[in-house]
């Protein structure tokens, strides 16, 4: 009989967040260990729970969403991802132009098969979220990352992606806030980065996921702020992190530009709707009350909110352990540190998040895991109680320890 193996095109695809490091911690975990998880931004297993009346909307539509709806997402839904974004400025958003969906994560998939064809390149940032470089290559393009500067506060480069860009390039890709590094982009940068679209007629994928997790005064610009009606852009978001709700999938990505020289692809991105059916209806039910409803994220991003406690905790142990810097958070759950290669010589940073596992029963994601070009970086997810964070970053100063 024949060995039945993988897809040729899963060859260069790569999703490191879930891969071999959590098989080996489920592994220790058989054995008995416990480990603590902070290789993924899912809040619910830190103590975080959805607001109180988005799960009451849900329970209550709960009869009205036992068949398929509209593969574009239910009427109310759409409606109020198009009023959310009217009210940040993009006055000519309609109900037509935004796309319900199983998360961002589906979402990505959907535009990307719908948009690419074999060896089209996307630029896309490094460090990245792993998805957008998995699902370009899945959908037969050709990734090209393009380097954001820990030097200047993790902002994408933009003379490097200038430098990028060749006569197939066709996309750009901006993680804003961004995931891993916590940046939170200037308006220049974003400005800068549309402008560069603009230039060399390229679509933008604006992932804002993280849009609502901001510290310290952080402002977060819209792309599509920005691109007026000459340049495509695409904008993901949801409720996931902000409302606490991962589990729910439930996300949009609102189409703004012009659309009228995109009638082809939309017209591929609607048949792709089409085929899947339709996103999970129930959890649709929820995005017009979290949207319009009293917005709870506000009291976990400003001092004594968890949110904010626990990431400028991360950040202020992990630069405390010699050889290590981690520019601060302006966003999102995450911290990015690096580790001087004069200090720790790690040629294989998996290799090192393995050994923390086993030393410690931590599990974190190493740097190359989000494209990153050295191995001199991981990610750490700050979700847990402050607490739990201390104890853990003192297991991994101690583990760091031993290696300088």
């Amino acid at each position: 009989m024949r060995h039945i193996v993988q897809s040729k095109k899963l060859r260069n695809v790569r999703y490191d967040v879930r891969g071999p490091i959590l098989e080996e911690a489920q592994r220790l975990e058989a054995q008995g260990h416990k480990i603590l998880k902070l290789n993924i931004g899912n809040p619910a297993p830190f103590g975080f729970e959805a607001p109180e009346a988005i799960v009451a909307d849900m329970v209550h539509h709960l009869p009205m969403a036992q068949g398929y709806s509209d593969s574009r997402g239910i009427y109310s839904a759409r409606t109020a991802v198009a009023q959310y974004y009217q009210s940040r400025g993009l006055l000519q958003t309609e109900v037509d132009d935004v796309f319900i969906g199983n998360g961002v994560s589906e979402l990505i998939t959907m535009v990307l098969q719908a948009f690419l064809d074999d060896g089209n390149e996307v630029l896309v940032p490094a460090p990245d979220y792993p998805l957008w470089t998995g699902q370009v290559t899945l959908s037969g393009g050709t990734p090209v990352h393009y380097r954001c500067d820990e030097a200047n506060g993790w902002n994408p480069d933009l003379a490097d992606i200038e430098s990028k860009i060749t006569e197939n390039t066709h996309a750009i890709v901006i993680i804003n806030p961004n995931n891993p590094t916590g940046a939170v982009y200037s308006e220049d940068i974003v400005k800068g980065l549309v402008d560069i679209a603009r230039r060399h007629d390229l679509v933008v994928f604006a992932d804002e996921i993280y849009e609502k997790i901001l510290f310290d005064g952080a402002a977060h610009h819209h792309a599509a702020a920005y691109a007026g009606d000459d340049v495509l852009c695409l904008t993901f978001s949801g409720l996931s992190k902000a409302y606490r709700v991962c589990g729910y999938r439930a996300g949009w990505v609102m189409i703004s530009g012009p659309k009228e020289l995109a009638t082809d692809f939309l017209e591929g991105l609607t048949l792709i709707a089409n085929m899947r059916m339709c996103a999970n209806v129930p959890a649709q039910h929820a995005i017009q009350t979290a949207l319009g409803g009293y917005q709870s994220i506000e009291e976990l991003i400003v001092p004594g909110g968890r949110f904010y406690e626990q990431s400028m905790l991360a950040d202020r142990m992990l630069n405390e352990i010699p050889g290590v810097s981690s520019v601060r958070p302006s966003g999102a759950l995450y911290c990015f540190p690096r580790l001087d290669p004069e200090v720790y010589a790690i040629e294989d940073d998996e290799e090192f998040v393995l050994g923390l596992l086993r030393a410690k029963k931590i599990l974190v994601t190493h740097g190359t895991g989000f494209n990153w070009f050295a191995p001199d970086h991981f990610r750490l997810v700050t979700l847990p109680e402050v607490d739990v964070l201390e104890e853990a970053i003192g297991r991994i100063a101690s583990h760091l320890a031993t290696l300088r």
